[in-house]
């Protein structure tokens, strides 16, 4: 017997439901189709060399951002919340942390996936052996690079700005956890030679999803690599099934 008193959508006949199914699977593949596009004009971004010389801590000791790609041609870099002055990780961060699923395809597609925070690496390390992650986790402390991709927001070190919005547009939105302090993000690097380029940032809810192999490579230039993808010619592509 089904209680009235509990909230549930309405029940039908099983030939009700399957016309209403129908109806939201035609709706359900007009937003795959769409996802598809966007994600083919995003492996059209152009993107910028970065300029600065970035260090980072590293277990082994210093780090420059080319050496993060582990020689790969391609990295994502979550940017993980946590202050320095902080004894523990970002709880939200700390959830998309435990969310990823197996990254082992982004490898074999060129990629690498590294978190980076500001906090010292002893409070990192402690954190990710709490949580028994594997994720290799650098720390930024001391550097320009949580401020200029727009992570860290400390106005007496550079203007305001998260999810490409400004202070005043921020502030408009009535979004004021991001004017000051730490915020999460994530940020996709493509190595040409000795250069580095970024090519990609998203921010607030636009990362929320992104915690399986599949949706990381879609935010690469490279994309999956799969031939079922609309990618410029000469990009790398396989099989989809093959």
């Amino acid at each position: 017997m089904t209680s009235i008193e509990v909230p549930h959508p309405p029940i039908v006949s099983r030939d009700q439901w399957l016309g209403e199914r129908r109806k939201l699977l035609a709706r359900e593949k007009e937003l795959t189709r769409h996802y598809d596009r966007v994600n083919a004009e995003r492996r059209r971004l152009p993107m910028v060399k970065v300029e600065k010389s970035y260090l980072f801590d590293a277990p082994g000791g210093e780090l420059s951002l080319k050496e993060l790609f582990e020689g790969r041609r391609q990295l994502v870099i979550y940017h993980f919340m946590f202050d320095p002055s902080w004894e523990k990780g970002c709880p939200g961060c700390t959830g998309y942390a435990n969310a990823l699923g197996d990254l082992g395809m982004l490898s074999k597609c060129d990629t690498t996936f590294a978190f980076v925070s500001r906090a010292p690496l002893i409070k990192l390390e402690a954190w990710r052996e709490r949580h028994g992650w594997n994720i290799p986790w650098y720390s930024s402390f001391g550097s320009d690079f949580n401020y200029d991709f727009h992570v860290t927001n400390d106005e007496k070190v550079a203007p305001v700005e998260y999810n490409y919005r400004n202070k005043a547009e921020l502030e408009a939105c009535k979004v004021p956890n991001a004017i000051a302090g730490e915020e999460h993000g994530i940020s996709v690097f493509f190595t040409v030679g000795d250069d580095v380029f970024h090519t990609y940032s998203a921010y607030a809810r636009g990362t929320e999803a992104l915690t399986d192999a599949r949706a990381l490579l879609d935010i690469t230039p490279y994309g999956r690599q799969q031939d079922f993808e609309a990618s410029p010619p000469g990009w790398p592509q396989q099989p989809t099934y093959g």
